[in-house]
């Protein structure tokens, strides 16, 4: 039964079910394997020894027979195999401290022959071993040890590179950076990446070699030059090139069939792990990032450290993002509120690691219900309050008016009210370009939600600052295109754009909630906050990208195809209304846009009329309630087009 079970064990290892050969997936060799190949290996280099001795005809002393001799050998480098533990580590990786071990086992062994040899040659006048054959023996007894070694390490590289894929590759640039990563990749246990050269943007560096590596120039021919090479990727580290120096060079690879990666700077590298597990494909995300924006702590944390904070919408992913952030200017505690249970339960899990000396109250509430939220202003003493608690699916929400006047524009008005009420220092409410003349419910109702906090701003008894800020689409952010056509590519398309010619603002979560913060220290209340959001995209180039960027070919391997405008959608999305004008602030990223704000009774007038009618009648009742509080919500590709008609807008 043990030798079947050995059997079947053995063909397990080694072999799969349809008889190939599995040495790749074998994780290591066990140490007593080790130190029966090594024991082996000691029969068989003795016996090597031997026959070499028999060919120059030279013979063997013979106080012990030649089994005798060949025994005394295995028990004396088997101690020293012990003494030194050359079993102890893994032969696939193998370093020169192994190899030194090695070779103190075999000239220990020899040694201690050699002195039991003249040892009974003083005590018998008679020699055990002959000295040749020591001589010869112990050279090639290491030199089997090591080869062992040696073949093992190189197959396993080999079986390794045949089971992941490996790639030639050129790293971009020749700073520190460059240099540091690959040293790193020479280094690396895994192999994935095969150093072919550097690319310099400078001509001074073509004859110059780098760890034995080519320097090859960037410039019109650069394509032509490195295809005898056979490179399949380009490797970007840390953030030498400009966002522009990116795409440009990105662009051109990708025109050329040649695999994009992106390596974090070094700072960011952990010694625990292998390099290789950090050089990722780039993604669209790293082509969209902008400059790092430079934030005034000094003003944030004036509002913000020791403070109690509120955060509304606190599970989602501007919330979650606004969290984070806040954390990091030490408040004396802040409130994380939200309606969805489970993404609220895994925040706090996060914020327990990351945050452990910050303290937090998890806050599980709907901004719908007064009751509940004045308990919450009850029991704590707030300062600030960040309101990102909202419905944002343009789609979704035209079908659902009712929810967005409910949410978008009822939870607003509720936390403004009892911010004034319980006398909060600052207000902060994150809108969207969407509010711009909108062509939507949802923006329509963040428009309505704008225009209550400006009023209520102008009455006499409010103390607070009321400060909204608007900007555009946020990358990754829940319902986000980005993520849309990750999820359209990777089940092989084809990728869906709605209009040939549409084109969006993007910014990065860190990005926008750096901004909200910032826009927190400025102004006296009333002012509405527009980021710089940069050029805006093309989505039929997005997506065009994408696919690129995922190893396809657009139109070939992965078909896009035009769907039409989704009902309230418009082709292109503004920061400013057509009367509104700007203002600078000292953050070069941020203006003050200038819009007329009605009074606050003529607004709370209109906000009764639309609850009422959300309470009570149907949805086309509700939509021309906003309608005539928001005189410019004018709709797009949507059933309440006939609205617009009928009001004469």
């Amino acid at each position: 039964m043990k030798v079947n079970y050995f059997k079947n064990r053995i063909a397990q290892i080694f072999w799969n079910g349809d008889n190939s050969l599995q040495f790749s997936s074998l994780r290591y060799l066990p140490r007593w394997v080790v130190i029966a190949i090594d024991l082996l290996l000691v029969v068989i280099s003795f016996y090597i020894s031997f026959l070499l001795l028999e060919n120059i005809n030279a013979s063997l002393y013979s106080v012990l027979s030649i089994y005798q001799q060949a025994l005394f050998f295995i028990l004396v480098y088997l101690a020293f195999f012990f003494v030194f533990s050359t079993y102890s580590g893994l032969i696939r990786h193998s370093t020169f401290v192994d190899i030194f071990k090695i070779a103190l086992a075999c000239l220990s062994a020899s040694v201690l022959i050699i002195i039991v040899n003249y040892s009974y040659d003083f005590l018998y006048d008679e020699k055990v071993f002959l000295m040749p054959f020591l001589i010869i023996n112990t050279s090639i007894t290491f030199a089997s040890l090591l080869s062992f070694r040696v073949v093992v390490k190189r197959f396993y590289s080999f079986a390794s590179q045949n089971k992941q894929k490996s790639y030639k590759v050129l790293i971009v640039g020749v700073d520190d950076e460059s240099i540091a990563l690959a040293k790193a990749l020479k280094n690396s246990k895994s192999q994935n990446f095969n150093l072919a050269g550097f690319i310099s943007f400078r001509k001074e560096h073509q004859r110059i070699k780098i760890l034995g590596k080519p320097i090859i120039r960037y410039g019109n021919k650069f394509y032509e030059k490195i295809a005898p090479m056979k490179v399949s990727g380009l490797i970007i580290a840390g953030s030498q090139l400009s966002t522009t120096q990116k795409n440009e060079l990105v662009d051109k690879a990708l025109a050329n069939h040649l695999k994009i990666f992106n390596v974090p700077e070094i700072t960011q590298w952990s010694d625990q792990e292998d390099v290789s597990s950090k050089i990722k494909e780039i993604q669209i995300e790293d082509l969209l990032e902008r400059d790092a924006i430079q934030l005034d702590d000094s003003q944030i944390s004036s509002y913000l450290e020791d403070r109690i904070v509120l955060i509304t919408g606190a599970a989602g992913s501007i919330g979650s993002e606004m969290v984070r952030q806040v954390s990091t200017y030490h408040p004396k505690c802040v409130l994380i509120l939200d309606q969805a249970e489970s993404p609220l339960y895994d925040l706090e899990l996060e914020l327990k690691d990351q945050f452990p000396n910050v303290a937090y109250q998890v806050v599980l509430a709907d901004v719908r219900r007064k009751d509940r939220l004045e308990q919450i202003f009850k029991a704590n003493k707030i300062s600030v309050v960040f309101h990102a608690a909202a419905y944002k699916h343009v789609p979704m929400i035209e079908k659902n008016p009712k929810e967005a006047v409910c949410v978008n524009i009822l939870g607003t008005v509720i936390l403004a009210d009892l911010s004034v009420k319980y006398g909060i220092d600052r207000f902060v409410m994150v809108s969207t370009d969407k509010a711009v003349n909108p062509t939507n419910v949802m923006g329509a109702s963040k428009r309505a939600a704008e225009m209550y906090v400006q009023s209520l701003q102008q009455q006499a008894k409010t103390t607070t600052k009321f400060i909204t800020t608007r900007f555009g689409n946020v990358l990754g952010s829940n319902g986000s295109v980005i993520p849309y056509f990750k999820k359209q590519i990777e089940t092989g398309g084809p990728v869906t754009v709605t209009h040939q010619d549409i084109i969006r603002y993007f910014m990065t979560i860190p990005e926008a909630c750096q901004l909200v913060l910032q826009a927190g220290t400025m102004g006296n209340g009333g002012e509405i906050f527009v980021f710089d959001m940069g050029k805006p995209v093309r989505i039929m180039d997005l997506a065009e990208r994408m696919i690129k960027l995922s190893g396809f070919q657009p139109y070939e391997d992965i078909d896009i195809k035009i769907i039409g405008l989704r009902p309230g959608e418009k082709l292109f999305e503004e920061l400013l209304s057509n009367t509104s004008t700007t203002l600078p602030t000292h953050h070069q990223k941020i203006m003050i846009t200038i819009d007329s704000y009605l009074d606050y009774e003529i607004v709370m007038n209109h906000i009764h009329e639309i609850t009422n009618a959300a309470i009570n009648e149907d949805d086309v009742v509700v939509v021309s309630k906003i309608k005539l509080l928001v005189p410019e919500f004018i709709s797009k590709n949507s059933v309440f087009e006939l609205l617009d008609k009928e009001l004469n807008l």
